[in-house]
């Protein structure tokens, strides 16, 4: 294996953090029991995954949001040490202030230069109720949120792509539309597990026309499901 800068890819941090929205409208229809269940049973492929590349140490965090945003998950966990603690709602959607408190840590330091490119997966049911430019631009403005593996789901169909867009900040993926519980279950195992993998190979594998650094795979199935099925 190549010298690598801070020491050899085998032992480079990779740090996966979910940003979950937690207003009040996630307790409708299920939709935050929906999302605790999906990550829950996400949790064991991650650390399959986890075992099987030997290029990175996974660390899980979690930002929850509603009135305010605060950790859920505040330390970097091993993923074989993570134990979920169920989400609860209530409040407005300020997401600016979650992706403040996300730049606090990704910055040098805590973070340092011979991490892996962070993995940031944003929730979300509906659309900011703060500043939420100003949020994303401290995040964009610092390398490890520029160069973040940046991944949103939309849960039902009244949240604001636009704002979910800004966010992933590359036209070639898009939010991926969960519209009823099964369909949140498969993205979430997504975002878990092929991006995780993704996420940790080395970066002689990767395309250099991604703009994340990072060569995403195949993005999952987002056909539409019928009206009946629409969260």
């Amino acid at each position: 294996m190549s010298k690598r800068p801070g020491g050899q890819l085998a032992t480079r941090p990779l740090h996966f953090i979910w940003i979950a929205d937690c207003s009040g409208s996630m307790s409708v229809s299920g939709k935050i029991q929906a999302l605790n269940t999906a990550i829950r049973e996400a949790i064991p492929q991650m650390r399959l995954v986890a075992e099987e590349n030997p290029n990175a140490k996974v660390l899980v965090r979690a930002i929850k949001f509603s009135d305010g945003a605060e950790w859920h998950i505040e330390a970097p966990t091993q993923i074989n040490d993570l134990k979920w603690v169920n989400l609860t709602t209530g409040g407005l959607t300020d997401m600016g202030e979650a992706l403040e408190l996300l730049s606090e840590q990704l910055q040098i330091p805590p973070m340092t230069d011979r991490a892996l490119p962070p993995v940031l997966v944003l929730i979300s049911d509906g659309q900011p109720t703060d500043n939420f430019e100003k949020g994303l631009k401290t995040l964009m403005d610092l390398p490890w949120g520029k160069n973040a593996v940046r991944i949103a789901i939309a849960v039902g169909e009244y949240v604001n792509l636009e704002v979910l867009q800004q966010f992933i900040g590359n036209p070639d993926i898009k939010p991926l539309q969960a519209n009823n519980a099964e369909q949140l279950l498969k993205y979430i195992k997504w975002a878990s597990t092929a991006i995780l993998k993704s996420a940790s190979s080395p970066p002689s594998q990767l395309n250099n026309k991604q703009k994340s650094g990072v060569n995403l795979p195949k993005l999952p199935d987002n056909t539409p499901f019928s009206a009946e099925d629409i969260w």
